[in-house]
């Protein structure tokens, strides 16, 4: 068997089950087959392998189960990817062969039920890798703070039970103005290269990803520019996510044979538990309404989702991602983020306010700077939401840092009959390439931000209730 070629990436992961996507290449026009197989870390015997038949739909690409798993257990894989000398092998003969798996062993933990265990993740946004003619210029660059993250994850107490990338994740405009990326295999190709790079491959083989895409997984400031041109390119650039991004999130079911049913995705946000803290990840994206009757940035069975989950959950912690900017607003170029979806926002906010729902934080990235921010009610002292923001991964020369000076900070971002919804930043704004180590303990939430070469930036506290 042979490596991956693209992965393991270690997807959604519960209390019992993980999803691990595996990408294996093509052999001239024989079968190809891809396998995982498991076992306890404190054990020597190895599960039956899993196999997936790959195909060139899916970019060669598959995201097998791991089924039946212990609580708040560490595991051992290994995967790989072969194609047998005789044709007619199936799923099932091949798990029959006397398989030389790569020797490289990968480690996953899976979810404690456990309520207020202390827990941690890794939050970044906005990772950019140049690419001309197919080929990463200075990859080392744009890898380096994966690195870091590496570094920083070993041994680290809480154990970190996931990464967050909330955006960004590739650039398939990186050429905008010269030479887009349109076409499927080129950007596809984006993909295999951005994923299989040393740093990050470590970390999305070790720790669960989640992600979720924004504009430049398109084009920039989609779709508010979008042409009856582009909709070969959306229709490429969504299929190249729905296969490197979403294949493993918990947007997509498994199917009775242990693999993710790639025609159940209806919709790119989804939610995920972790003990007493619960993830919302919306898709603030694709389902945009531009229309000046009805401006929508989450379309309306979204925001129902989003209003229904805030409302029923129990979570003591509820996190609620957005690719872009819940708050602060800008002060120009502003028309991307919330701030140019002013009411479908100030329902979220009432929504909020009036069940008097505690402990949400909006999670983002997309303005190439760090910063965590408090909203408060001037009529209602008991609402309190916060805001945490992580960007970028590895920035572009050509793109500028945010600064302070970039936002509205000297005047209620919203002002209601009911009241005004004041905001102020809780911490310095980081110009600078950097990702967020989060832990939530029984009492707070402490945010770490580190920059590129795993140094300690600044810390914040957000108390929870």
């Amino acid at each position: 068997m042979l490596k991956p070629t693209v992965g393991p990436i270690i997807g959604h992961t519960t209390t019992n089950q993980a999803r691990i996507f595996i990408r294996g290449n093509h052999q001239n026009n024989n079968t190809v087959f891809a396998g995982v197989r498991y076992r306890k870390s404190d054990t020597k015997q190895w599960s039956r392998g899993t196999f997936a038949k790959l195909c060139k739909l899916y970019d060669m690409s598959e995201v097998l189960t791991l089924d039946n798993l212990s609580e708040d257990t560490e595991y051992e894989y290994q995967t790989g990817w072969f194609s047998p000398m005789n044709p007619v092998h199936t799923v099932e003969s091949v798990a029959e062969l006397p398989l030389q798996w790569p020797r490289e062993i990968h480690r996953l933990r899976t979810r404690s039920s456990s309520p207020l265990q202390p827990r941690a993740y890794i939050v970044g946004s906005c990772r950019y890798l140049r690419m001309t003619a197919g080929m990463p210029i200075l990859p080392l660059l744009g890898d380096r703070i994966f690195t870091s993250i590496n570094q920083l994850i070993e041994g680290a107490q809480p154990p970190i039970s996931a990464t967050l990338m909330t955006g960004d994740q590739i650039y398939a405009d990186d050429l905008n103005r010269i030479s887009p990326d349109r076409e499927l295999e080129d950007i596809l190709k984006k993909y295999r290269v951005a994923f299989s790079q040393p740093g990050i491959q470590r970390l999305m083989s070790s720790v669960p990803t989640y992600m979720i895409l924004d504009d430049h997984e398109i084009e920039d400031n989609w779709p508010a520019n979008a042409t009856h041109e582009d909709q070969a390119l959306y229709r490429n650039a969504t299929t190249a996510y729905e296969i490197y991004q979403a294949s493993h999130s918990p947007a997509l079911d498994i199917g009775n044979d242990g693999k993710v049913d790639r025609s159940s995705i209806e919709h790119y946000w989804y939610q995920f538990s972790d003990g007493d803290i619960e993830w919302f990840v919306t898709d603030s994206r694709t389902r945009r309404n531009l229309s000046i009757d009805d401006r929508r940035i989450l379309d309306q069975a979204q925001e129902q989702a989003l209003l229904n989950w805030l409302s029923n959950t129990t979570a003591r912690v509820k996190f609620v991602v957005t690719s872009v900017m819940f708050y602060p607003d800008r002060k120009i170029l502003g028309d991307d983020a919330w701030q140019a979806f002013p009411q479908q926002r100030l329902r979220l906010l009432e929504a909020i306010r009036v069940q008097g729902i505690k402990n949400v934080v909006f999670i983002s990235g997309d303005v190439h700077g760090s910063l965590t921010a408090r909203l408060f009610h001037s009529e209602d002292p008991h609402f309190e939401v916060h805001t945490v923001v992580s960007s970028p991964l590895c920035n572009s020369k050509l793109l500028p840092y945010a600064r302070a000076s970039t936002f509205i900070l000297d005047q209620p971002l919203v002002c209601s009959p009911a009241g005004d919804y004041v905001h102020e930043l809780t911490s310095e704004v980081i110009s600078q390439d950097n990702f967020a180590h989060m832990v939530i303990e029984a009492g707070q939430i402490r945010v770490n931000y580190h920059d590129r070469d795993g140094k300690h930036l600044q810390s914040v506290e957000i108390a929870l209730h």
